[in-house]
Formats: C-alpha cells, structure tokens, sequence
C-alpha cells in the first residue's frame, strides 16, 4: 500500500500538532501553577470547631501585626458563618477561610478578595479596604443543591459615619 505524499505531510503535521498541544498543556498543567492548595496550614476539616481560631469566628482586632482586623470564618453547607462581618473603612485585613464539608468559594462582589476554601486546608488573603458599602460574599464554587442560597455580607463602614 502506498501512501499519497500529501496524505504524509498531514499525518506528520497532525502528529507534530498533537505533540506540540501535549507539551504545551504539560508544561502549563505542571510549570505554571496548576497545583492543589499549597497552603502550608493543614487542619483536620472534621473537627473545624474545636480547632485555633475557627472555634471562635468573626471578626478580631489585632495589635502588632502588618493588619488591623482578622476575619475568621467558617464554610458549611450553604452557609457561612459569620453571617455578617462588619470593618471600618481603611483597615488592612487577614481572611482566614476553612470548610467542613465540601469546596466552598469565598468571593467579596466588587472587590480583589476571592478564595477556595477546601476540606483540610486553611485559605488566606491580607487586602485593605478603601471604599466603603455593603458588599455581598457568594460561593462561587458550586456546592450542591442549595449553593445559589449560599451568602453573606461585609460591610466596610466608615467610624466617623453616624449613619
């Protein structure tokens, strides 16, 4: 059988093409960070209450640290807790983010702040918060049958404010 000498520069090109989208993909799978959590804090998910600081969420003030505020908080089956975290506008802030059940996401509509929580691990994020408002906290990882149900509120409040 002999083969045409067109139908042998496709078959080289479209095996030289597969070969080249296969490095490609590798190299971007493996060198440019698709990676599971790197998080160097791992927490046993099922005892997320009992552990250093999700046993006592919501919102701390800090002295001697590069922020102002820590945010605790705690991800479970489309809910969140707290429910509402209240900051003054200005202060710079450590979210602190674990789940006990399943992927959760953590995103602030409007702002630079967006985590995956995910069972075991312990997610971070140190922002300032400039502009005051009420912003809306969704899961942006679908989680299961009530995931659209899934919020919460930060509200950045300005102290001088007597609203």
């Amino acid at each position: 059988m002999e083969i045409h000498k067109y139908e042998k520069w496709w078959l080289v090109f479209g095996t030289g093409t597969l070969i080249v989208f296969l490095i490609i993909l590798g190299v971007s799978a493996f060198h440019s960070g698709t990676h599971p959590n790197n998080s160097k804090w791992i927490i046993n998910y099922e005892n997320v209450d009992e552990i250093e600081p999700f046993n006592n969420p919501g919102v701390h003030k800090v002295e001697g640290k590069d922020w102002d505020y820590e945010v605790v908080l705690v991800a479970q089956a489309f809910a969140y807790n707290p429910m509402e975290i209240e900051i003054p506008v200005g202060s710079k802030v450590r979210f602190i983010a674990t789940t006990k059940d399943v992927i959760h996401g953590f995103e602030v509509a409007g702002t630079n702040i967006n985590l995956m929580l995910e069972p075991g691990y312990v997610s971070e994020k140190i922002t300032t918060l400039d502009k005051a408002g009420t912003y809306t906290i969704v899961c942006n990882e679908y989680c299961g049958t009530g995931h659209a149900l899934m919020y919460s509120t930060l509200k950045v409040v300005d102290p001088d404010d007597n609203n």
